[in-house]
């Protein structure tokens, strides 16, 4: 418990003027991101603001990863509007209000599970998503960030790209962005260059009085980022089991995505960085994030891959960082919405284009030649899964079952029995590779039992049980020796087979037939449970 009370790990050397800077970067940055994801199940701008601000601020206080940014994402706005087609259908004629509450209960309700998962500590489980997966989902993030940059070149409402003069004004404020982003770290890396594009292309705007996209424009008429601090927002619902059924699973969806896309982020940014992050202090902080975020108005949301990438490559490290990026987007909402505002959105576009550009592994194309082609089909799919469908989790998971279905046929293949006779006329099997449900069929293959000898010894010493089909594969060999009065010795089984047969004897018959040093090796493993 120890290490989730030193929240702000005061022995880490801190980059004040960094750290302060990078934080102003992201904010900027945190404010259209907020505003359109709100937009996509109909919620206000506010809604998002404020969750992008509890986000950012609690876990960049409690997190798992100094210098990682949350805040409202895109993964999680899109599972509300299945919750509001859900209500919609369930509730005829349901009030925007109404919505609302059922929204906060289900962010409350998810936090809630992320807590669990974090002291259940079933972070340790992200390691089980492999490299190739990785590079699928953040090859499709980029993509997803560079083509949400597209409807900025839209007329407002259309599908009709701008025209002349308007088009080539976004399109060269936009490079000229890109320019500074890339440009100044040659010169200088005295500030964040992501800050320096910001203000130099909304002061050319503003100054010369450019007739260009602005934040403001992004925004339904009559709406306005301006607001006070979040009001608290007490979920009022009916407290039925027709209500837990309704909310429960978007509960489980939306934990479940912000978790694995907060981890997957997590382990990026440790790459980045080439430090280690906590995953199970990461999911308590989301968690409690996401709790507050429902009880003050939010939306809830996850850790945020571009807005991360824009702080470390700003060359924030600690928790400063995502504290200070927190208070200043309250702050443009309370006092500094007009200015806000006013930014052109060509300036955030250009940002978010280089974010998407460095976010983009490149050299996993030069890995193509060198990856078995199993990983590197599950590269391709994740990252067109999560691309097309912008489903992180989905894209993930399936990834994960892929590479997982191809890493068994792999093994299946390759279980081997060397073949012998000894002295007295008995025939030794020595198994190689591993006995589990994928390779129980090759392995009964290997045998030969109506022409083996009387005596049969199958030798376990490079190989090993792994599961219950390989126990019923050993009780099936066995018993079909026995069957016409062979004798068979099961040798060197390994401690955690012997004990797993053992347990197997309570559900089916295992056939273990005189073997002395499996007796021997059976008998004081319960020895030790009497022990014990």
């Amino acid at each position: 418990m120890k290490k989730y009370l030193n929240l702000f790990d005061f022995s880490q050397k801190v980059n004040y003027k960094t750290e302060i800077l990078s934080g102003l970067t992201v904010a900027l940055a945190l404010v259209p991101e907020a505003i359109a994801f709100a937009l996509i199940p109909g919620f206000s701008p506010l809604t998002g603001l404020y969750a992008a601000f509890i986000l950012a601020l609690v876990t960049s206080i409690l997190g798992g990863r100094p210098g990682m940014i949350s805040g409202a994402t895109g993964a999680v706005a899109v599972i509300f509007v299945g919750l509001i087609l859900e209500l919609k259908r369930n509730f005829p004629g349901i009030e925007p209000e109404s919505i609302l509450h059922y929204v906060f209960a289900t962010v409350i309700l998810a936090g809630v599970l992320q807590i669990a998962a974090g002291f259940l500590k079933l972070g340790k489980f992200i390691r089980l998503v492999p490299h190739p997966v990785m590079f699928g989902f953040v090859n499709g993030l980029a993509i997803i960030i560079f083509m949400a940059q597209f409807p900025n070149f839209y007329q407002k409402g259309t599908e009709n790209l701008l025209a002349g003069m308007d088009f080539g004004i976004m399109l060269g404020l936009t490079l000229l962005t890109m320019l500074i982003i890339w440009g100044l770290p040659k010169l200088t890396k005295a500030v964040p260059s992501s800050l320096v594009a910001i203000l130099v292309v909304s002061a050319i705007v503003i100054g010369f009085g450019i007739d260009t996209l602005t934040v403001a424009d992004t925004m339904n008429e009559g709406e306005s980022i301006k607001g006070g601090f979040p009001p608290l927002s007490i979920p009022n619902i009916p407290l039925t089991l027709a209500s837990f059924k309704i909310v429960l699973p978007y509960a489980a969806i939306v934990a479940g995505v912000g978790l694995i896309e907060s981890l997957l982020t997590l382990n990026i940014i440790d790459e980045i960085t080439e430090t280690r992050g906590s995953g199970n202090r990461e999911c308590i902080a989301q968690g409690t994030a996401n709790i507050l975020s429902g009880f003050l108005s939010g939306m809830g949301g996850c850790a945020m891959i571009g807005q991360s990438l824009i702080n470390t490559s700003s060359g924030a490290r600690a928790r400063l960082s995502g504290i200070t990026a927190a208070i200043m987007l309250l702050v443009f909402i309370m006092f500094g919405s007009g200015l806000i505002e006013q930014l052109p959105m060509a300036a955030l576009v250009g940002l978010m284009f280089m974010v998407a550009i460095g976010t983009f592994e490149w050299a996993s194309f030069r890995t193509f030649k060198k990856m078995p082609t199993s990983d590197v089909i599950v590269m391709i799919l994740v990252t067109l899964i999560t691309a097309i469908t912008h489903n992180l989790a989905v894209a993930v998971l399936l990834g994960v079952i892929i590479s997982a279905l191809a890493y068994s046929w792999e093994n299946a293949k390759r279980i081997r029995a060397r073949k012998s006779f000894d002295k007295n006329g008995a025939k030794h099997y020595e198994i190689y590779g591993p006995l589990f449900f994928g390779s129980v069929t090759a392995f009964n293959e290997k045998f030969d039992v109506q022409n083996d000898p009387d005596e049969v010894f199958i030798d376990f010493k490079e190989s090993r049980v792994a599961d219950m089909s390989a126990i019923e594969a050993l009780n099936k060999i066995t018993e079909r020796y026995q069957k016409i009065g062979k004798k068979v010795h099961l040798q060197h089984l390994s401690k955690d087979c012997i004990k797993l047969l053992k347990n197997a004897e309570q559900i089916i018959e295992v056939n273990v037939l005189e073997d002395p040093t499996y007796k021997v090796a059976a008998d004081q493993i319960r020895e030790g449970y009497k022990i014990l």
